[in-house]
């Protein structure tokens, strides 16, 4: 089975950084898009980055300038470096992978790593 577990999470300082991992695993023979979404506390879940096979990115305006997103296609990894960190993005962090296995082409979902940013 293909699953996908993420890494990285913690309690960080404002103006701190995290590093955040998502590991995919499994019968995959390709991963197209690999993104990361946030949840806080009674917030519906947001798009936070997303990025393509080819290495194409994409930002909420929130988090432009301040967080990177990139991928180890080699290793089927993805990474969400946190920089400037703010208490608005405490949340949980979850990795998103659109994988094509051997017969299906699915949307996974990883566990959720909490964030969580306070002094």
């Amino acid at each position: 089975q293909v699953r996908l577990v993420e890494s990285g999470g913690g309690l960080v300082q404002p103006g701190g950084s995290l590093r955040l991992s998502c590991a995919a695993s499994g019968s995959i023979v390709s991963i197209y898009v690999m993104g990361w979404y946030r949840q806080a506390p009674g917030k519906q879940r947001e798009l936070v980055a997303t990025i393509a096979s080819g290495g194409s990115t994409n930002y909420a305006d929130s988090v432009k300038g301040r967080f990177t997103v990139s991928r180890d296609n080699a290793k089927n990894t993805a990474y969400l470096q946190m920089n400037l960190l703010k208490p608005e993005d405490t949340a949980v962090y979850y990795c998103n992978a659109d994988i094509q296995s051997v017969f299906y082409r699915n949307d996974y979902w990883g566990q959720g790593t909490q964030v969580t940013v306070s002094s």
